[in-house]
């Protein structure tokens, strides 16, 4: 699966999670409340109540519950127009019990809020608007409209009319922002969790890259002897069945063969090395490796290693960690991707850290963005257009974020800014490692086997 093959779950995905029992359950606990409080206020309060009416409200959300039970299977897992519906139902029961029982001048119409919620949170925009449209309408007409709660001795309990139209706008205002809220939140907590998989399926795939090149250059390597052995042997052969043609024919079969297998094993070999003396590699060649996809682009990519005069020792030898080779790549891919003719890649160290600098000269990144370059899906909010032209790093988003997370998991501290001429004004990445996170340790005995 590609990068652009990645995009943050909407509602419907979403909806599509919760299971059928969930609801069930949380509708049971509802039943439960309604029937305590119905119940336990003609008692203690002395409240009349059309008592008739509630139950037939509460025995349907009952009904609905027993059928939904039997009918399905546990593991039913709703879609997002069964989820719609079944919120939707609640929302109408809710308030067709509410206006049994007082309107707003019943303190349970905070209730509300519930549905609305549980919309924001799991469902999609579509159907988290129409619940709430339909939740502020129900607070408008209960405002007005509802059976007035009486006790046994005839008086109507209210409170002033003030205190009704505090409540309808108290309600509706928390109606609107629990709801915003719930659905930002979780929209955000869902855009890192499918940011975080998609950098987990790009590690895999670049780890069966290196683990498919390990085991290539291994068997090449170990296979190497007894190929030369039996090309020789095949070779004496030919040599000493010259009297016999027909056997002589064979041997050369034998031998070119061998020849084809360590031709076979050669080609398949560039494809990686990573036995324990190719586990690790001057900085220069990982850079190196990161830059090679993106060379041959149209763009110009200058390679600087260890020129700053401050700096003193040998070249660092580092760890080809797939983390630092794939999230290099990706920042190189951006660079070349937004710059107009160059790119720099520049590596220093000192005795405590290896630094390494992306430079392109392009626009740079826009200055708005520079406090959240490296979010997933920066890209879907906040986009800037001006006179038709595409602004710079508008794609930027999902692959930064990869390359942010991979190269921190391996010890890196990345910082963004804007050029200021040196060497261009583009847009700048700086990679810094402390030297012990990725220094790599002299590679000693002898390769282990591999094993299915």
């Amino acid at each position: 699966m590609t990068q652009a093959n990645i995009r943050p779950l909407g509602g419907p995905t979403r909806a599509n999670w919760i299971r059928l029992r969930t609801m069930i359950l949380l509708r049971w606990v509802a039943i439960a409340g309604q029937l305590t409080a119905i119940t336990i206020a003609p008692l203690l309060f002395e409240i009349q109540l059309e008592l008739g009416l509630c139950y037939l409200a509460i025995g349907a959300s009952m009904i609905a519950n027993l059928a939904a039970t039997f009918l399905y299977p546990e593991s039913k897992r709703l879609t997002e127009k069964e989820n719609f519906a079944l919120v939707m139902f609640d929302v109408l029961q809710l308030g067709f019990l509410l206006y049994l029982t007082g309107g707003l001048h019943n303190p349970f119409a905070i209730l509300l809020l519930g549905p609305v919620t549980i919309s924001a949170t799991a469902l999609s925009l579509r159907s988290t608007l129409l619940l709430g449209a339909t939740a502020i309408v129900l607070v408008s007409v209960l405002a007005n409209y509802h059976i007035p709660l009486t006790t046994q001795s005839g008086e109507v309990l209210r409170i002033p009319q003030l205190f009704i139209f505090g409540h309808w706008i108290a309600l509706i205002i928390a109606l609107l922002f629990t709801s915003a809220y719930s659905r930002r939140v979780t929209t955000e907590v869902h855009s890192m969790s499918d940011a975080l998989a998609a950098t987990q399926m790009a590690l895999a795939r670049e780890q069966k890259l290196t683990d498919l090149g390990g085991v290539v250059a291994a068997a090449a390597h170990e296979l190497g002897t007894p190929l030369a052995t039996i090309k020789l042997a095949s070779t004496e052969l030919i040599h000493d069945l010259k009297a016999h043609p027909d056997m002589a024919e064979d041997a050369v079969l034998i031998r070119d063969q061998a020849d084809r297998c360590r031709d076979i094993l050669r080609d398949m070999g560039r494809a990686g090395k990573d036995d324990l003396h190719m586990r690790s590699a001057p900085l220069e060649a990982v850079v190196q490796e990161a830059a090679e996809p993106h060379l041959a682009r149209g763009k110009e990519v200058f390679f600087t290693h260890g020129t700053d005069p401050s700096e003193t020792g040998r070249q660092p030898l580092i760890q080809r960690q797939p983390e630092i080779i794939h999230g290099l790549r990706n920042l190189i891919q951006n660079a070349v991707d937004f710059a107009d003719a160059r790119v720099w890649v520049e590596s220093r160290w000192t005795e405590t850290q290896i630094i390494l600098r992306i430079t392109d000269d392009g626009e740079g990144f826009p200055p708005q963005l520079l406090g959240r370059i490296g979010d997933p899906f920066v890209r879907s909010g906040t986009r800037v257009r001006t006179s038709g032209v595409r602004p710079a790093y508008e794609g930027m988003g999902l692959g930064l974020f990869i390359a942010k997370t991979l190269l921190e998991r391996s010890g890196a501290e990345l910082r963004f800014a804007n050029g200021a001429g040196n060497p261009a004004n583009g847009a700048v990445v700086e990679v810094i490692w402390p030297r012990s996170a990725i220094k790599a340790d002299t590679p000693q005995g002898q390769n282990q086997q591999i094993r299915p």
